[in-house]
């Protein structure tokens, strides 16, 4: 009996699918299976896999296949750059004993085969200053509910995922905060967070890369916060908001007024404090110092980008359509 579905949306089979499909399978178990949805089907062949060819479609709507093509019991969504570590099935058992417990997320960790400029995207998330949620990172706390959880590693029961449809499929990124929020709205307190459930997720390789991704993250945020505002209007996804507009406007208005200068260079100064917190944060977790040391500048980079993109979406964006991988 199948038990567990690995669903992988991909726009092709690539080296990263080649790595993870070899990683699910070591796996020694025979209750699960997993689907591929790329666009076309490659000519690659596993155990225990099959492949579905979608045509040129998003994300959300590869996943919310699996309604229809999954024979388990529970669905495990996870990204063709992700892998989940060995125990993760064994794990997944004990948290869904608990009928009330519908879905279930764990931290995406990066990899230690990971090049440096991968390592240095995956240092920015490992501090609360600058990535906001550093649990879905690294392991931390206990189980605990949560309202919201990325769609890298997060499981749910199939019977729930039909009934809500599947993810909304005009969000990507952003359809996992929809489907989690329509979710907690029919059975409240239904998501933990598990910090043993671990899956391993490759960063983005260089600098243009992670900003691009950061600024997926920052354009959907801001659009729900006003959209859907139960979960995602948050005081911590405006502050890169706030800082972008101290920096743009405390310097201009420094030039007419010297009580506004001194400020303002107390802001810096606050904010500089912030970086060398965040540096101690990640230092916890990461131990090459260089790694550390490029992190903080990828950080100031990030809250601007971030900033930006939610401004963007709060205020300029009144349709927010998925993009295609």
């Amino acid at each position: 009996m199948i038990k567990y579905s690995f669903i992988i949306p991909v726009k092709e089979i690539n080296d990263y699918i080649r790595e993870a499909v070899p990683k699910i399978l070591a796996i020694k178990r025979d209750d699960y299976e997993i689907i591929i949805y790329p666009d076309e089907v490659g000519k690659e062949s596993w155990n225990k896999t099959r492949q579905i060819a979608t045509g040129h479609v998003g994300p959300a709507v590869k996943r919310s296949l699996a309604i229809k093509d999954a024979v388990s019991e529970i669905l495990i969504f996870i990204d063709d750059d992700a892998y989940p570590a060995e125990n993760f099935l064994e794990i997944l058992d004990q948290d869904f004993l608990d009928e009330k417990i519908k879905a279930v997320g764990g931290p995406a960790i990066t990899p230690p085969e990971d090049s440096f400029w991968q390592k240095v995207s995956g240092a920015v998330f490992l501090s609360s200053l600058s990535g906001g949620n550093p649990e879905r990172y690294i392991p931390l706390d206990q189980k605990k509910n949560v309202d919201d959880w990325p769609s890298v590693n997060f499981s749910i029961r199939k019977e729930i995922f039909a009934e809500l449809k599947g993810f909304a499929s005009e969000f990507w990124p952003g359809e996992d905060t929809k489907l989690c929020l329509d979710l907690i709205k029919k059975y409240p307190n239904s998501i933990i967070y598990d910090p043993a459930l671990i899956a391993f997720h490759h960063r983005r390789s260089g600098l243009i890369k992670h900003l691009k991704q950061i600024s997926g993250y920052g354009l959907h945020r801001g659009f729900f916060a006003k959209k859907y505002p139960e979960t995602s209007f948050k005081f911590k996804y405006f502050i890169p908001s706030l800082l972008l507009l101290f920096i743009i406007f405390g310097a201009a208005l420094s030039f007419f007024n010297p009580l506004v200068l001194k400020i303002y260079l107390v802001g810096w100064v606050i904010y500089i404090i912030v970086l060398v917190k965040a540096f101690f944060d990640i230092s916890r977790y990461e131990k090459k110092s260089l790694v550390i040391l490029n992190a903080i500048y990828y950080i100031f980079l990030t809250h601007l980008v971030y900033g930006f993109n939610f401004i963007r979406g709060l205020i300029f964006t009144s349709n927010l359509k998925s993009k295609l991988r």
